[in-house]
């Protein structure tokens, strides 16, 4: 049963990777007028892997300590399955485009491998198992940027995406080899016992912190963001926005509570920054933006410097919180792409400017993309409003009453510009609206879940009760 156990302990990676083969193989089988059949296919195969992986199975560490399983990390995953669910109902219309039909199988199957890397990366217990999930995770995301290849922005997406991630992962690599030069281990737990303030460990450190920040789009590091974000199709957008910076925050959580721990002092200063500079440049330019995609990359820039509110609360509140707000922002964040995708699937519209008067021709998809704004800006009663509420909490918790302060005025500023987009669709006059259209079965249930996610998470207290009890046996 011994061995048995060790392979629930990789359940999540090894259904991916099965899941991978089996869309992979399967699109052999589909030619033609048939091609299309690989989506449903795919949807329905994801779907039972998504719910088979929410079985339990335990805590654990496999090959000497490198991958480390715990119900913590598992209910990581879980979230990042649901978010690639809805992202795959919301691309079945995209899909099914005539440009885009001959590659539905290379989709599912990028996507479900660029996942295995974030999963092996949130469960490492080295730098080594830390950094092979990260490029794995982060190189097929580059091909994901460019799958419009016929479109000029899609492929200068994919090229900046490309050299920029080789270009921060070369930097945080270099600072691994810092901190290994000084502690003479690569393992977590070794490291975290050696750990000081010297200048070798200081200094890769802040490396290490740079490397991530470009995954995490943290200001300064935060430039590519944008133009990647406007250049890959929607549905793309939306994985990168909500996925891997799912991913990132969780895995730079668990290493600064765990490996750096002893240097609390150091990256709360770094941080202290980091959060001040992310949520105010992040706010300043998501008020000057008219296209969607634009305007969500740097609302999603100020978010995650809302998350680090969570990550210097440090302790079990503070991985709580930070688990909490992303599993609130996966459920907002992709409910606002998926009314973004819904329109441009039917319209071509990719400006805030183009969404006047949709009340009057789409009110379902205007009073959901209204939930979506009214939850990033922490709008109670909404879900956003509780994942805001536990972030400052657990920084205030740690005396970081200026932080939160600042916080709650950047907060404010974002009102602001997530209230104009509720304004285009609700106030503002056209005579030629978006005209009236259904979207297909798949993105509706996907834009259910979000708004019933959105609507729901905040009321059940049980949800963070249940986080905070994962978060306590670690801590």
């Amino acid at each position: 049963m011994s061995g048995f156990h060790d392979i629930l302990l990789m359940k999540h990676e090894l259904l991916l990777v099965i899941s991978a083969l089996v869309i992979i193989i399967a699109d052999l089988f589909y030619s033609g007028n048939n091609k299309s059949g690989i989506i449903n296919f795919s949807l329905i195969l994801f779907f039972i892997i998504t719910v088979i992986s929410f079985v339990p199975t335990g805590t654990g560490n496999l090959f000497g300590g490198s991958f480390q399983g715990s119900s913590l990390t598992d209910f990581m995953k879980d979230i990042l399955n649901v978010a690639v669910l809805i992202i795959f109902l919301q691309s079945e219309s995209y899909l099914k485009k005539p440009e885009n039909v001959e590659k539905v199988g290379e989709f599912f199957a990028i996507i479900l491998m660029t996942i295995v890397g974030m999963d092996f990366m949130i469960s490492a217990g080295d730098f080594l198992t830390f950094f092979i999930g990260l490029e794995t995770a982060s190189i097929p995301v580059a091909g994901l940027a460019a799958y419009d290849r016929y479109k000029s922005k899609s492929a200068e997406a994919g090229v900046k995406l490309i050299l920029l991630s080789a270009l921060s992962s070369g930097v945080l690599l270099f600072g691994l080899s810092m901190i290994y030069g000084a502690t003479g281990s690569i393992y977590f737990v070794d490291i975290a016992s050696k750990i000081t303030t010297s200048p070798l460990i200081v200094i890769g450190f802040i490396f290490f912190v740079s490397g991530m920040a470009f995954k995490l789009s943290l200001v300064p590091f935060h430039l590519w963001t944008a133009d990647v974000y406007e250049g890959a199709p929607v549905n793309v957008t939306s994985f990168l926005s909500v996925v891997s910076k799912g991913a990132a925050a969780f895995i730079f959580t668990i290493i600064l509570f765990t490996v750096f721990k002893n240097i609390v002092h150091v990256w709360e200063d770094v941080l202290y920054a980091l959060a001040v500079l992310t949520m105010t440049i992040g706010n300043l330019f998501a008020l000057r933006q008219d296209n969607i995609k634009r305007f969500l990359a740097f609302s999603s820039i100020a978010q995650v410097g809302y998350i680090l509110l969570g990550i210097m609360g440090t302790g079990a509140l503070g991985m709580t919180s930070m688990v909490y707000f992303i599993l609130i922002y996966v459920f907002t964040n992709l409910a606002a792409f998926g009314v973004a995708a819904a329109i441009y699937n039917a319209s071509g519209i990719e400006n805030i400017s183009g969404y006047k008067n949709l009340y009057s021709t789409n009110p379902k998809l205007s009073l959901l993309m209204m939930l979506a704004m009214f939850s990033l800006a922490g709008i109670p009663p909404v879900a956003g409003f509780f994942g805001k509420f536990f972030l400052f909490t657990s920084a205030g918790n740690k005396g970081y009453f200026i932080l939160v302060l600042i916080a709650v005025i950047n907060a404010t500023i974002s009102l602001y510009y997530y209230l104009m987009v509720v304004k285009s669709m609700f106030i503002d006059k056209t005579d030629t609206p978006i005209v009236t259209f259904k979207s297909s079965v798949p993105m509706r249930i996907s834009l259910v879940i979000c708004a019933i996610g959105i609507l729901s998470v905040g009321f059940f207290s049980g949800i963070f009760e249940y986080i905070m009890s994962l978060s306590s046996i670690i801590f």
